[in-house]
This record gives structure tokens, sequence and C-alpha cells, in this order.
């Protein structure tokens, strides 16, 4: 298998957890989004859309981190990131959703740097529109949480796609300086996860291209 990755992409970091919760070995080749690769004619023959990640198997191709993951899912089922039960599997949805459709898709960098050029916004409004974004989809987050059982993981005493989903959107939210303090139980989550050696193992400084 190879991954196109970007080390600060948390669609990317997602992918990168899953596949070190699995063990699944591949390639890895950095996309620098910052100096646009991803939007050069021989990265967009991979990816039309020109988002990182990008998954080669064989001759399986898939540019979308969830997809992406189902798939390795159906490649090695253990551990099982996508649960069994529907019911689980319906919270799982709930939570990676929240994150990845309704806090990602408006505050990344696709989103971010038109806000600058041409639209004119200051670094100061950009930062505010980040952070309540994000502070709105934690909340939500927060409140799926706090409504159910307390667990190690998201849903249940294991890893599932929510958590490879909830890690990466903490760590962003964290370097651009969000205030989570009123997050206890996604930050709880969040603490415990790091700490497992499959999510240090896919953390942007532990990636090839990572840039201090």
């Amino acid at each position: 298998m190879k991954l196109y990755s970007f080390f600060n992409s948390s669609t990317s970091f997602r992918v990168r957890i899953a596949l070190a919760l699995k063990g699944l070995p591949y390639e890895y080749v950095g996309v620098n989004l910052r100096s646009g690769e991803q939007g050069k004619e021989k990265y967009r023959a991979l990816s039309p859309a020109a988002i990182v990640p990008t998954l080669i198997d064989g001759d399986v191709k898939l540019t979308q981190s969830i997809a992406i993951i189902d798939y390795l899912d159906s490649r090695q089922p253990e551990p099982c990131l996508v649960p069994l039960d529907a019911i689980n599997w319906a919270r799982v949805l709930e939570i990676l959703q929240t994150i990845a459709c309704e806090i990602h898709p408006i505050a990344n960098i696709r989103v971010l740097k038109p806000l600058s050029s041409p639209l004119g916004v200051s670094e100061a409004d950009k930062s505010n529109w980040y952070k309540h974004w994000v502070d709105e989809g934690l909340a939500a987050v927060e409140n799926l949480l706090t409504a159910r059982p307390r667990s190690a993981y998201c849903v249940g005493d294991t890893p599932t796609l929510a958590d490879c989903c909830l890690v990466p959107q903490v760590a962003n939210a964290m370097r651009m300086g969000c205030d989570l303090s009123r997050f206890g139980r996604v930050r709880t989550i969040y603490d415990f996860c790091t700490s497992q050696q499959p999510f240090i193992d896919a953390a942007p400084p532990n990636r090839p291209d990572y840039i201090a």
C-alpha cells in the first residue's frame, strides 16, 4: 500500500491512525500542502479534487479518509474500527460526521486561505472564524459523549472510526490556540488515545515530511 499524505493534514492523520491500529505496512509519500503540491498536475492525476490523503492498494485508489478507513476495515477486520452492532455504529457515525462534516469542511486550509485572499479577512478575524466553528462542533461532540456512559474511547472500550477523527481535530484545535477547557470528555479521550502507541506512531511529528 502507498499513502499520499501531509503530516499536518487531519484527514491524513485519521488514516494513519487506522493503519497504525491495524498494523498495516505502507509506503509514505508526502504531499506538501503549504507549497501547493496538491494542485500540481502530477498529483491531480491521482486526486482530481487535489486533496489528501490518497491510498493506493494494488488496483484500488481511494481519496476520502472515511472511505479509506472503511476499506481498511474490510481488508483487515481486526481491530474493527466500524462497529458491527447497528446502535454503536450509529453512535460512531454521529461523532465522526459532527467532526468530518460540521467542523472540518469550514475550518480547514481550503476555506481559511481564500478568507485572506481574495476576501481580505484579517488574520485575527480568520482565527476567530476557526475558533468559533471548532468550539461549536466540539461542544456538540462533548454533548454526545456526556450523554452516554463513560468509556475509554468515544464509543466503548476499543478504538473506532470516531476516535480516528476526534484525535486529529483536537490536535489541530490545540495547535490553533482554541480554548478546550470546557470539553472535559473530549480532552480525556484525546489524552488517553494519544498515550497509546498507534496514535503516537501516526502523529505529525513522527512523519518523514514533518516541518517543525
